[in-house]
């Protein structure tokens, strides 16, 4: 990645803009802030703040690491779950083939912290960021971008847009499913027709697999698309249409399924006419979370160095105890994820001393306040500070633009920057 670009972050000024962020360091860097290495609970730090666990951060991108290798996939994690750049940097650090984007803005944002390779996990039809990629690829021969395709249509727009060449793959869907063409036969002839084009060049397969599954209890429509992927690959190397490239791509996985993706994709079962290139496209790993993630990944194993650990975590206060039985949190829908379920009370820290949150259950949030139901028995005043354990990390990143990675002994040495 770009190293200077990436330094540019420590210059931006903190004020007002950045929520929880110290107010005795208005007017200094972020650069500054970082150096300081001020103290969570006794720094300053307003509520409510979302913080990073540097320890859990570190293991969870350790450990998907080691389990790409280990299943001889390449790894391109999906980056609209944090958009940093920061982060980016250490997953590529750790071996990471490259950065998936969803969007074009995605695109232009991991090019402007010099990501060198990207995979757009969608198909590209505007044709003023076709202009733009075209003027990209040209300025930098080392630049590697794939793209899904799906349909005629789609074809017919990319090609009128591109002055140049672009690398494309096949998106198989499924019926009900998200993007991706439906059926081995419309795939098959999609792939042909990327093959004839003037201006695109055919390199692989791809689709996500997360939509597909129709109940939460039985992975079989899974493992049945899987096969219908691995399929899809031999019949369109079998007709030709990998011709124009040294490398084919198989690409799949969210954060649900990638043991699936993994037993599907193995070099055996992809005895391909060229090299093959078998990419996982997994994101959410990289914090993990405390509801959603954490029932359903695969890396939940009891042995506590191969299960992931949930990094995100966010502290609001006590601002109000009305009725027994109730408090209030200082930390609402603007705050906090809520797609996919409440936040979790985890740790209380109250009169400098920290505990577990006993007795305490989120049951609602309006838009800057959570409810929460205090069990007889559970001590919360006023003032306290409550850790909230979260789910869906997708939806916490994107609301906050500062966030304080912080140590197991409270000292704050980054902050993470995203770009929602």
């Amino acid at each position: 990645m770009d190293s200077a670009a990436l330094q540019q972050l420590g210059s931006t000024v903190v004020d007002w803009r950045f929520k929880g962020l110290p107010p005795r360091f208005e007017g200094s860097t972020v650069a500054e802030l970082a150096a300081a290495k001020a103290d969570l609970f006794d720094g300053g730090f307003t509520t409510p703040v979302l913080t990073l666990d540097a320890d859990a951060l570190r293991h969870n991108l350790e450990l998907m690491a080691r389990w790409t290798a280990a299943h001889g996939l390449a790894l391109a994690p999906h980056g609209k779950t944090p958009l940093a750049p920061q982060l980016f940097e250490r997953q590529l650090a750790l071996g990471a083939w490259g950065i998936t984007a969803a969007m074009p803005s995605h695109v232009r944002m991991y090019r402007a912290f010099g990501v060198q390779r990207i995979f757009l996990a969608n198909e590209l039809v505007d044709p003023a960021a076709l202009t733009w990629l075209a003027a990209e690829l040209d300025a930098d021969p080392g630049f590697r971008f794939i793209c899904y395709v799906d349909s005629l249509r789609g074809i017919e727009l990319m090609e009128r847009a591109l002055p140049r060449s672009v690398d494309v793959v096949v998106e198989l869907g499924a019926a009900g499913a998200r993007t991706g063409v439906r059926g081995q036969a419309d795939a098959l002839a999609l792939a042909e027709a990327v093959h004839r084009s003037p201006r695109l060049r055919l390199v692989g397969v791809a689709g996500y697999e997360g939509t597909i599954a129709v109940s939460d209890s039985s992975r079989t429509e899974v493992t049945d698309w899987l096969a219908a992927l691995v399929r899809l690959a031999h019949a369109i190397d079998a007709a030709g249409h990998f011709a124009d490239t040294d490398e084919i791509v198989v690409s799949a996985g969210g954060s649900e399924h990638f043991d699936l993706v993994a037993d599907a994709l193995t070099a055996d079962a992809l005895a391909l006419s060229r090299p093959t290139l078998r990419l996982l496209r997994s994101g959410a790993y990289v914090t993990h979370d405390h509801v959603h993630y954490a029932g359903i990944t695969p890396l939940r194993s009891p042995a506590p160095e191969e299960r992931l650990r949930p990094a995100l975590r966010l502290w609001a206060q006590v601002v109000s105890c009305p009725e027994p039985g109730l408090a209030l949190l200082n930390a609402g829908k603007r705050d906090i994820p809520y797609d996919l379920g409440l936040p979790l009370p985890t740790l209380v820290r109250s009169a400098g001393a920290l505990r577990e949150a006993a007795g305490l259950t989120v049951t609602r949030l309006a838009d800057q306040h959570a409810f929460v139901d205090v069990a007889p028995g559970a001590d919360l005043q006023v003032g306290d500070w409550v850790a909230l354990g979260l789910s869906h990390p997708c939806t916490a990143f994107e609301k906050w633009q500062l966030i304080p990675e912080v140590q197991a002994d409270g000292t704050v040495t980054d902050y993470i920057r995203t770009f929602f």
